[in-house]
């Protein structure tokens, strides 16, 4: 009878919500490479993500293999199967593919940050079956200098759409801080699609990889700007229209010598997009010098002209591909607290890429501003 209470308050119970510790399984655990040569059998140093497809994982390795330049590798969800598809010699095809690879149908791509024959990198294809590895293009050696003319030392993955592969090169191009390119998925039309430094403040060193929304190509560079703390740009995927979004600002150094400021520096990693706001991380900066998590986002700007007997207000429908045809249009008649503000008729029309808004002339003084969706 004494045991009895002991044993229901051993069973316990869990609070509702409350997460409680899991067990972690390790799927595989990657071998010890050789002292001298850096090769094993399955790959080691995993830096980047995975992909799924089914109950496979697919992965990079970003050394070991048979020849110590990394590997790309194929494993159960439930640790059972582990495959290494693929070995990279360090040769043509290439080496270290320190990024993560995406998937299309069961075509894996990636890239290798040195290797090819011009020993600056490789953009590589490879069924999920290991056959028909396919070194997509390498980019070109450095004449005498750092610059060419592709880019060199892909740090990043690729994105797809359609038939074309985007991605950036760390260095190289025309002024030797690195690049954002396109490739087509049979190895064909690679094309130089822009090359930092070609203005002074655009930035430099594309780390991290791009995302796409509609036409265009949103990314960060760690290092240049208007303030040397990096960027955040956009660029059409036909490389028009690139935009500098964002600088980030200088800073102090603090007693430890730690570079502190308001909003960030050195982002190297990529973004995410939800609606019109941008989000990243900054390796370093911000109030502790440790870096900073932000948003980034571009409210469209009212124009309005008058015209006759009537009032024109207009506002870009797209700019660098945030899209702005969402915003709602309101006016009020005074500004004093508390203001009312109710939605304008009539409803804007796009003319010429602007959303427009025709209002007839009044006597009575209006104020207008764009209601975020």
């Amino acid at each position: 009878m004494v045991l009895l209470p002991a044993l229901i308050l051993g069973l316990g119970l869990i609070p509702a919500g409350r997460l409680t510790a899991q067990t972690l399984t390790t799927l595989h655990g990657f071998t010890a490479t050789d002292p001298n040569t850096g090769a094993n059998t399955d790959g080691a140093n995993p830096q980047a993500g995975l992909v799924v497809s089914g109950n496979t994982l697919y992965g990079t390795a970003e050394a070991g293999g048979r020849s110590g330049n990394g590997t790309v590798f194929a494993l159960n969800t439930n640790g059972s199967g582990f495959t290494n598809l693929y070995n990279f010699t360090g040769g043509s095809d290439g080496a270290y593919p320190v990024a993560g690879l995406i998937l299309s149908g069961n075509t894996l791509y990636g890239t290798t940050e040195e290797g090819g024959s011009g020993g600056n990198g490789t953009v590589f294809r490879i069924n999920t079956d290991g056959t028909g590895f396919t070194n997509l293009y390498s980019f070109t050696a450095f004449p005498a200098s750092y610059f060419n003319s592709d880019g060199s030392y892909p740090s990043a993955g690729v994105i797809l759409s359609g038939n074309a592969l985007y991605g950036t090169a760390q260095y190289g191009g025309s002024s030797g801080n690195g690049t954002v390119f396109k490739l087509n998925t049979d190895g064909t039309g690679f094309t130089n699609l822009y090359s930092f430094g070609s203005s002074p403040s655009d930035g430099a060193e594309p780390q991290g990889g791009l995302i796409l929304s509609g036409n265009t190509l949103y990314g960060t560079t760690e290092k240049g700007g208007s303030a040397f703390s990096g960027t955040v740009f956009g660029i059409n995927t036909d490389g028009t229209g690139f935009t500098n979004l964002y600088s980030f600002t200088s800073g102090n150094y603090n007693s430890s010598g730690i570079i502190t400021n308001s909003d960030g520096a050195l982002p190297s990693a990529g973004l995410i997009l939800l609606g019109n706001t941008l989000y990243g991380t900054a390796d370093g900066g911000g109030i502790s010098g440790y870096g900073t998590v932000f948003s980034l986002f571009f409210p469209p700007q009212l124009t309005i002209i008058q015209n006759r007997t009537n009032v024109i207000v207009t506002w870009p429908n797209n700019v660098a591909g945030f899209n702005y045809s969402g915003f709602t249009m309101q006016s009020t008649t005074n500004l004093v607290s508390p203001v009312v503000w109710t939605t304008n008729f009539p409803a804007p029309v796009v003319i010429n890429g602007q959303n427009t808004v025709t209002n007839p002339i009044s006597g009575t003084q209006q104020f207008f501003r764009l209601s975020n969706p």
